[in-house]
């Protein structure tokens, strides 16, 4: 049985509840992960906890290494991520302190980070249509709700550069494309979590209504931080609610999303990228 991982964005640093806990630094072949990981178990559940700005938040969104974070995730034997982030909202009926199980993303970061484990002489498409594994985002709306939580049944999150917020040009242009929240981390993770064959799902938290709203046309971080603190004790509870509830086995398409995408001639492949990629392709390609 894999063990569940929760990524923890704005204003989550630490997850009360963990027992055992200990401290585990984890090496990759690309670089540091934002912190030291937090192993223990949660509700019974083999867990690991990240906060993916460093604790203190001390590392931007652009900096963030996330293929270092979700490697050592994979190295750790984790098959779920729950991620948890601050967003803004694009609309109305998505208020602050609601939730929202994200089911779509956009990109639009022009690909300004790393975020493929497969660029040093093998190729792999993934697909990505549904870039959220929907079994556990299910299971994320569900515990929401038997919280008696505001939280919205899907919605699509536009993964902004940053770390500036907006303009109001932008932000009434995402507007206009129908996108619900704004973010500036959680695609990338989508991205390589099911490259390495992790179940993801993001738990959004609205913090603010970005700057479109004639009511709040100034997004501080301080307004952000403030509501996101209201709102980290519910997301933990979700979190918890959803490790009680997670099957043993997985049965989504996440844990074989290689299966068929990895086109390189395996014996072309550079032998060190074998050896480097061997706990995400090893089942595929032996080093």
């Amino acid at each position: 049985m894999g063990k569940i991982g929760i990524i923890g964005g704005s204003g989550l640093y630490k997850i009360e509840g963990i027992e055992n806990v200990r401290e585990v630094s984890v090496t990759t072949p690309f670089g540091k992960p934002s912190d030291k990981f937090i192993t223990g178990k949660l509700e019974g559940r083999e867990a690991v906890f990240l906060p993916r700005h460093d604790v203190g938040h001390r590392i931007p969104p652009s900096h963030i290494n996330y293929r270092a974070n979700i490697y050592a995730m994979k190295k750790l034997g984790v098959e779920r991520i729950i991620s948890v982030t601050a967003c803004g909202s694009l609309k109305e009926e998505l208020k602050p302190l609601d939730f929202v199980a994200v089911d779509q993303f956009v990109d639009r970061t022009n690909y300004a980070r790393d975020m493929s484990f497969f660029t040093e002489g093998i190729v792999a498409h993934i697909e990505f249509a549904h870039p959220v594994c929907e079994e556990l985002r299910r299971l994320v709306y569900e515990a929401g709700r038997s919280l008696n939580l505001r939280i919205h049944n899907g919605g699509t999150y536009i993964n902004m550069e940053g770390p500036a917020f907006s303009t109001l040009a932008e932000s009434k242009l995402y507007r206009s494309w129908g996108m619900d929240v704004i973010g500036m981390t959680n695609f990338s993770e989508a991205k390589l979590a099911r490259e390495a064959e992790i179940c993801y799902a993001t738990l959004a938290a609205v913090t603010d209504y970005d700057c479109w709203h004639p009511q709040h046309e100034s997004v501080t971080i301080d307004m952000i931080i403030q509501n996101l603190l209201k709102n980290v004790e519910n997301a933990k509870q979700i979190i918890s609610a959803v490790i009680k509830n997670i099957s043993p086995e997985r049965n989504c398409a996440c844990k074989d999303a290689l299966k068929y995408a990895i086109v390189t001639d395996k014996k072309l492949i550079p032998d060190k990228t074998k050896k480097d990629l061997d706990i995400i392709i090893g089942k595929y390609v032996r080093a």
